[in-house]
């Protein structure tokens, strides 16, 4: 189950990107439902894993549409609710080369609250997926979770490790990329993976874009090399990737295995437009 932000993307294929006063024609335009918690429930629910998302919307018509499309994918939205205030939104411009620039409107995100039902939601699910949420609201959430994934993202991130001792001592699985890992301990990723390692952290999972994705435990390093693909747009790769570690994980492959298949889940996420092109698993080739 997730817990996080729930947006509309808007994402543009552009063939660069603009300077101050300029102006560049968009070759193409998709809308699709996003943020990283929607990113990584959809996955996972595509994965064949029962799936369910606590987040916000507004009561409008981008709420209905979310709304619509998680009960589509059969993501339980118990506790999707709706709040006063517009559904948030994403504006993203991706270049040939995958490269993006992203504006973000909180919108109903901002209106989070953990309430009581959320938390018994939380305590029913096996797992708790937490990305792109407030520290308070992770720190209460995390508080209930039978296991506990956390991605903070660059914004959890810049608080370092200090602010987020608490959180990063209850985590089973943390993920992370280069440049969080850099953000959070002010170390390189090898260093870094061990002080978080050493604050409590049961794994610590790092991806490295082209170069793969790494897994540090007490017990050793495991290092799975990306897929060769053509990137087109890198929007929601990390929760893609997640979701395909989360969805091996709780079936009982090694963890050799897990790093594996999430790569294989990002890299079809990649070559496509949009956060949720996260295939379907009879896509991938790939036996669970």
């Amino acid at each position: 189950m997730g817990i996080g932000a729930c947006n509309i993307d808007f994402i543009k294929e552009v063939p660069r990107f603009v300077e101050p006063d300029d102006e560049v024609d968009v070759k193409k335009l998709f809308l699709s439902v996003g943020g990283s918690a929607s990113n990584f429930t959809v996955g996972i629910s595509r994965l064949n894993v029962n799936a369910g998302i606590i987040a916000r919307i507004g009561n409008d018509y981008f709420g209905n549409l979310a709304q619509n499309e998680f009960k589509k994918e059969g993501v339980d939205t118990e506790r999707l609710c709706k709040v006063d205030e517009k559904t948030g939104m994403t504006f993203i411009a991706v270049e040939p080369h995958g490269e993006r620039s992203m504006y973000a409107f909180i919108g109903a995100n901002k209106k989070f609250n953990l309430e009581k039902k959320d938390i018994e939601y939380i305590e029913n699910s096996k797992i708790l997926h937490i990305t792109q949420m407030y520290k308070k609201v992770v720190n209460e959430a995390s508080k209930h979770a039978n296991l506990l994934s956390f991605n903070p993202g660059a914004i959890l991130s810049s608080f370092k490790t200090q602010k987020l001792q608490k959180i990063i001592r209850r985590t089973d699985i943390l993920f992370l990329n280069k440049k969080e890992v850099n953000m959070l301990t002010g170390m390189n990723i090898n260093e870094g993976a061990s002080l978080l390692l050493d604050l409590g952290a049961k794994m610590v999972i790092v991806t490295c874009g082209k170069d793969g994705a790494k897994l540090y435990n007490q017990n050793e390093i495991i290092h799975s090399p990306a897929k060769k693909v053509k990137v087109h747009d890198t929007t929601g790769a990390g929760d893609s990737f997640a979701a395909g570690f989360i969805a091996s994980y709780i079936k009982g492959k090694n963890l050799g295995e897990c790093l594996d298949f999430a790569n294989i889940v990002a890299s079809h996420c990649v070559q496509k437009f949009g956060a949720l092109n996260t295939p379907y698993i009879s896509e991938i080739g790939y036996k669970l």
